[in-house]
């Protein structure tokens, strides 16, 4: 594999391999990675050589860590469209995978947060390790759960959904499988044996015999975050932030005292909006619906200082201190979320 290449998709075997490769970064998704993956997509799907689709990242540190947000922050306002190029590029592609025909094997070793766990959890074969870190962090820089996280995390068991939404607290890998965006624990040890045997499949290979290969390596995965599920169905089942934070104060739970403290530090436009775009995706009938929807607020977003400051203060000056306005739950109104909602003449599909 290329070292100076961003992306490399070949064909090894039956497989056609997709790995991200900007292991610095994390492996976080430029855009002209994303049209480099679509195409590649494209191209196996219509290649009989070619059983299923793998796709892995390149590094010790993760998958992927999400969507190039630098690139975002300092281009997203500048008037050449860059933003809107971005998200509908990266949201077709969120879904071309959860279409695909052929098996999509992800292997989620590590870090898979933000759009890593978009170009993953789409997928119909994913795989987790000890080693895997799964997020939607995104209520902590001023935006929300995109790349059809909506979708994903309102069909997740009970409220774990919307608390992984809100809160954008990073689980294990078993606690993936048990909130629905993950299939598979493997030992980091064995993904070598995995790919090998991925790779020695025949052409004819069908979704059945993908997940046998991966059965064989598999390990059962018990989840710490299972023991909360009905404290966590208690305080986020409703459709109000300040609801919910309530109910995290009166349980008074350790577990509840972590998640009122997380919540109080996301911003408040975000937390608002996520939870209404979270109930709204609940009612959709397809991804695509949420997507659709999500590039309406996508756009909202590039345009509010939410996201500039929330970037600035997690990546770009790093102090951790952002200056969320408005600052309070009660002061984010009707008005300042109605530009979320608000159709545009541009639409993904």
């Amino acid at each position: 594999m290329s070292e100076d290449r961003e992306i490399w998709c070949e064909v090894q075997g039956s497989v056609g391999r997709i790995h991200l490769n900007r292991p610095r970064a994390i492996n976080a998704l430029t855009l002209p990675m994303i049209h480099e993956m679509a195409a590649a997509l494209a191209r196996f799907a219509a290649d009989p050589a070619v059983a299923l689709v793998l796709v892995t990242g390149a590094g010790e540190r993760g998958l992927c860590a999400g969507g190039d947000i630098r690139a975002l922050y300092e281009r997203g306002r500048d008037g050449s469209g860059f933003g809107a190029d971005f998200f509908r590029a990266e949201y077709r592609m969120n879904a071309q995978i959860a279409g695909y025909a052929k098996p999509y094997v992800a292997i989620m070793d590590g870090i898979t947060m933000g759009g890593g766990v978009g170009i993953s959890a789409h997928g119909s074969v994913r795989i987790v390790t000890e080693r895997t870190r799964l997020a939607m962090p995104e209520t902590g820089i001023g935006f929300f759960p995109d790349i059809g996280g909506t979708w994903l995390l309102a069909r997740a068991p009970g409220e774990l959904g919307t608390y992984l939404g809100l809160s954008g607290e990073s689980i294990g890998g078993a606690d993936a499988i048990a909130a629905g965006l993950a299939d598979d624990l493997v030992p980091s040890s064995a993904l070598p044996a995995l790919v090998d045997a991925l790779c020695a499949l025949p052409p004819t290979a069908l979704r059945a015999d993908v997940r046998a290969v991966v059965a064989r390596f598999a390990q059962p995965a018990a989840s710490p975050l299972a023991a909360h599920q009905g404290e966590i169905d208690t305080a986020f089942g409703g459709d109000d932030v300040a609801a919910i934070l309530a109910a995290l104060a009166a349980s008074g739970t350790d577990f509840a005292r972590a998640a009122q403290d997380s919540l109080a530090r996301k911003s408040p436009t975000s937390l608002k909006l996520t939870l209404r775009l979270l109930r709204a995706a609940r009612h959709s009938a397809s991804l695509r619906d949420c997507l659709e929807r999500e590039f309406i607020a996508a756009h909202q977003v590039l345009a509010s200082d939410e996201f500039h400051e929330g970037v600035r203060a997690a990546v770009i000056d790093k102090d951790r201190n952002p200056h969320w306005n408005p600052a309070s739950l009660d002061a984010v109104t009707e008005a300042v979320l109605a530009p979320y909602f608000t159709p545009r003449a541009d639409t993904l599909f």
